[in-house]
């Protein structure tokens, strides 16, 4: 197409522009939990967009989950309207980023740049997308100033703790509504000849097991809720785990182990409550009268929630039924259900049109193992025509040495431009 040449090439000249924008976004640590610094990096966006005619709009999610004066949760949308009426097209992206974690050999808030690549929490999931989405937005509004419709740009908080404090606020509140937003693009790190299509259904309970306290030296005057959750577990090893292996998909998940229903036991407590390091004494004897695990049940478009649930149910029931003093409670802590936009939705269409014109060859389709910010999208504001697509390897989030390849936001922001022309444009 004749729009082709003009925007690859403003992309391409934004080289420089981009990694320093991707480097001044990792240096901001907006770590989650506890939600650091989320107003500096709005304030920072707003401050590059509104000089370039964006209406900013800072957004604090007041009384969504984990908002507090401490750590408010503050989010940006940005939005620039064309000459003539016509659709928008908004580029959603998560400004929130996980812990450290161990095993660095770069600084984490560094923003290095070597060998072709930009190292730093958040590089690849997902401020090398933001910042991706950003630069195609100046490249086009630059070369088409006079084009259809409106571009928003959204910079949200706690994506990684579920996305409650940052899309699901703004969904709620009207931002995410079909008459005001038509195309969404969420610049996920999927890899840059992919289009994710949506992602699996997520189901969280905790599971607690009850006992009764009594001194160790005695165990057979009380009744210990560890060796109750043992049971549980020995339960999901042989039985639940095997049925889970059975269930597969046609969804594209990716990668291939995704493709069956899976359960992570997030955590166990049970008993003393562990000491802080510096503790020297021993713990007192005491058989534990309380024991806890979080599940994490990821499951498929085929599969009902209220079955997903059910098996957890019935196997705390057989676990009752052999053991005369069982007892337990199970707290539902978070549901979403599996999404996944259709192919011959326009912006699927248009951002595989664009990938085959950036880089000569057909995309893959896939579908996330986990869930991200379209489940509020798609549930809250009922917008089905959303998918994930963007720069970064999706292996590297939450690793050490998080990178970003600098040709790979290149090629990303290319097909984010030819994509707002293709649905922006007359043609």
């Amino acid at each position: 197409m004749q729009t082709d040449t003009p925007l690859k090439t403003a992309i391409t000249a934004r080289r420089d522009a981009l990694v320093a924008l991707t480097q001044d976004l990792i240096r901001i640590p907006t770590l989650n939990p506890p939600g650091r610094h989320y107003h500096d990096i709005c304030a920072v966006l707003e401050a590059r967009l509104a000089p370039q005619g964006f209406t900013c709009e800072l957004v604090r999610a007041k009384g969504a989950a984990a908002d507090s004066e401490a750590f408010p949760r503050w989010n940006l949308v940005a939005r620039y309207e064309g000459g003539r009426p016509g659709e928008c097209v908004h580029f959603n992206s998560h400004h929130d980023v996980v812990e450290v974690g161990h095993g660095w050999t770069t600084d984490p808030f560094g923003g290095e740049v070597k060998q072709g690549r930009v190292y730093g929490r958040g590089a690849c999931d997902m401020k090398g997308g933001l910042a991706a989405s950003i630069i195609a937005a100046e490249a086009f509004i630059a070369t088409h100033p006079e084009f259809a419709g409106a571009i928003e740009i959204s910079a949200t908080a706690d994506e990684e703790s579920g996305g409650f404090g940052g899309v699901a606020y703004l969904a709620e509140n009207g931002w995410f509504s079909p008459e005001r937003v038509q195309h969404v693009i969420i610049p996920e790190p999927l890899n840059k000849d992919r289009i994710c299509l949506g992602h699996r259904g997520v189901w969280w309970a905790e599971i607690e097991t009850k006992g009764r306290i009594a001194h160790g030296s005695m165990p057979f005057l009380g009744d210990s809720a560890i060796r109750h959750m043992g049971a549980v577990l020995h339960e999901i090893e042989t039985v639940l785990y095997p049925l889970l292996a059975t269930k597969r998909t046609e969804m594209p998940v990716v990668p291939e182990g995704a493709r069956q229903s899976t359960l992570n036991i997030n955590s166990i407590h049970g008993g003393e409550a562990e000491q802080d390091p510096d503790y020297t004494g021993l713990p007192a004897p005491c058989v534990a009268d309380r024991c806890r695990i979080v599940l994490d049940r990821r499951f498929l478009i085929e599969e009902d929630i209220t079955e997903v649930k059910a098996e957890i149910t019935s196997l705390l029931e057989r676990v009752k039924a052999s053991r005369p003093s069982f007892e337990y409670d199970i707290r539902e802590l978070f549901e979403v259900q599996p999404t996944m936009a259709d192919k011959d939705a326009p912006v699927v269409r248009s951002v595989a049109a664009s990938i085959e014109r950036v880089l000569a060859r057909q995309p893959d389709y896939v579908v996330s193992p986990g869930t991200y910010d379209q489940k509020h999208i798609d549930r809250i504001g009922r917008l089905k025509n959303c998918i994930a697509y963007g720069p970064g390897i999706l292996d590297l989030a939450h690793q050490p040495d998080e990178w970003v390849g600098i040709d790979d936001m290149i090629d990303s922001a290319q097909v984010m431009a030819l994509t707002l022309a293709d649905l922006l444009l007359e043609h």
